[in-house]
This record gives C-alpha cells, structure tokens and sequence, in this order.
C-alpha cells in the first residue's frame, strides 16, 4: 500500500504565496513522476505541474512563472512553491505519484488541501 499525506494549504491574499508539500510512505520502490492537480468548484481537474524521476518539469500555462516544483527524492516528498496567488487559483490541491511496476504502473492519490485565495 502507499500513502500520500498532504500539508499546506490554506486562505491567503492575492499576490501571496503558499507551498503545499506531499509525503508518500509504504511500499515505494520506482517512481515514475509526481505531480500536482487541482480541483476548483464545478470544474474538472486538471493538471498543475509534473515531475518526472530525472528532475524534469512541466507545467500548465496558467502557472508557468508562478509556480514551481520540486522533489526531495530520499523522501518520496513534492512540493508545490506557489507565487503571485490569484483568485482563480482557488482549488481542491491534490498530489499524485506514479509507480512502476514491471511493465505497467499505479497511480496513488493524496486526500486533497484546500487553497483559497481572496482579499
């Protein structure tokens, strides 16, 4: 089993800044990329930003130069670095990790953090 656990979020300004962090613990032997999606209020989720085992990045177009992320790989944890917070930012928050197994892969959800961003 693995488990993802979720830090982070919460109510900030516009123009403020969060970092939400993500842990995955248990059985977790090759990565294949982790990532962070997000959920806002009658909308589907989307993706926010991935990265993949060998250190590389993307991320969608409306946080490009906003965001960043990163992971410490001797603890299985992401981290999402949020600047210049927007009220269209507000969203469920989760993180995703990808494992591979063999020749397939499984894919594990966190339980979601909440960002609100508002005057």
């Amino acid at each position: 089993q693995v488990q993802l656990v979720e830090s982070g979020g919460g109510l900030v300004q516009p123009g403020g800044s969060l970092r939400l962090s993500c842990a995955a613990s248990g059985s977790i032997f090759s990565i294949n990329n982790m990532g962070w999606y997000r959920q806002a209020p009658g909308k589907q989720r989307e993706l926010v930003a991935t990265i993949i085992s060998g250190g590389s990045t993307g991320y969608a177009d409306s946080v490009k130069g906003r965001f960043i992320i990163s992971r410490d790989n001797a603890k299985n944890t992401v981290f999402l670095q949020m600047n210049s917070l927007k009220p269209e930012d507000t969203a469920v928050y989760y993180c995703k990790i990808r494992l591979n197994y063999g020749l397939g892969y499984g894919d594990y959800w966190g339980q979601g953090t909440q960002v609100t961003v508002s005057s």
